[in-house]
């Protein structure tokens, strides 16, 4: 048998066999764990389902295009996009820190980085309050000096979605810097770059594609903020009445409102989502 006819039987072997798996594609699944794993996309699918099913698609263009949701819809495109751009600022040489230094605590830090993960979104609204309100530690201090105040305008809000989703972008960058490797940064320090040159010229084209994932996460981060940006900024329409908390505040009076805005925010998830597919998304 040629090499040719040896290739030809053995791509008609893997196509039989792909196949066998395309019409039984639960082989091998215990039934204890197929029915809970079902159960479980069910639960997940079902109220997206649902959203979709209830919306008011005749009166959806009239709902969309309403002074009040445009209003909303810009401020929160606003506010993420600036909470997005203060994110990097601080954010990635945050995460060059904790990747690329050894200093005491290291671990601390980071555990203290990724608090907002898990914090509940309100008491990082209170704990906001509390640092930069009025009469917090440091807040007191913006007004009484700069006569600066953050509560309840549109830096505000936009304070509180850089506190909840700068660490979607430290983590990422700092799992993006700590798979590049080191030595190209090394060689260019002894080549006679500066250690600011180095990151600008070398490490930063690098790390490109995981501050753009961090970025893209960060920002839809901001854009569904909630609970800490109506207990740190408020809810008042036109300075700090975000996509979010118009959702909430037509949920009580105009459900089918809220469904359609409600949409939006899930377009945009979605269009995350299709983003970083080709990052987080592939299989094997």
């Amino acid at each position: 048998m040629t090499s040719l006819d040896r290739t030809g039987v053995a791509d008609t072997l893997r196509g039989g066999q792909r196949r066998r798996r395309a019409r039984q594609p639960f082989k091998g699944v215990p039934l204890p764990l197929l029915l809970p794993a079902l159960l479980g996309l069910a639960f997940l699918i079902l109220p997206l389902v649902a959203l979709l099913v209830r919306a008011p698609w005749s009166t959806l263009p009239q709902q969309l295009t309403s002074a009040e949701v445009w209003q909303a819809l810009r401020l929160s495109l606003v506010c993420a996009t600036a909470a997005t751009a203060l994110s990097l600022l601080i954010g990635v040489p945050l995460a060059w820190l904790l990747a690329r230094t050894e200093f005491p605590g290291r671990g601390l830090v980071r555990a203290l980085v990724t608090l907002p993960l898990v914090l509940p979104p309100v008491v990082g609204g209170v704990a906001l309050l509390m640092a930069l309100g009025r009469n917090g530690i440091v807040g007191r201090w913006l007004d009484s000096w700069f006569g600066v105040t953050l509560p309840f305008t549109t830096a505000g809000v936009i304070v509180a979605e850089t506190f909840v989703a700068m660490p979607f972008l430290v983590i990422s960058v700092e799992g993006t810097l700590r798979a590049a490797d080191p030595r190209y940064e090394e060689a260019a320090t002894t080549l006679g770059a500066s250690r600011f040159t180095a990151f600008r010229r070398v490490t930063l084209p690098l790390i490109a594609p995981g501050i753009a994932a961090g970025a893209v996460l960060a920002w839809a981060r901001a854009l569904g903020e909630f609970g800490a940006t109506i207990t740190f900024a408020g809810n008042f329409p036109g300075r700090t009445q975000t996509m979010p908390l118009a959702v909430y505040l037509a949920l009580q009076s105009d459900p089918a409102a809220a469904i359609a805005l409600s949409l939006v925010l899930l377009a945009v998830s979605i269009a995350v989502l299709a983003g970083l597919r080709d990052r987080w998304m592939t299989t094997s």
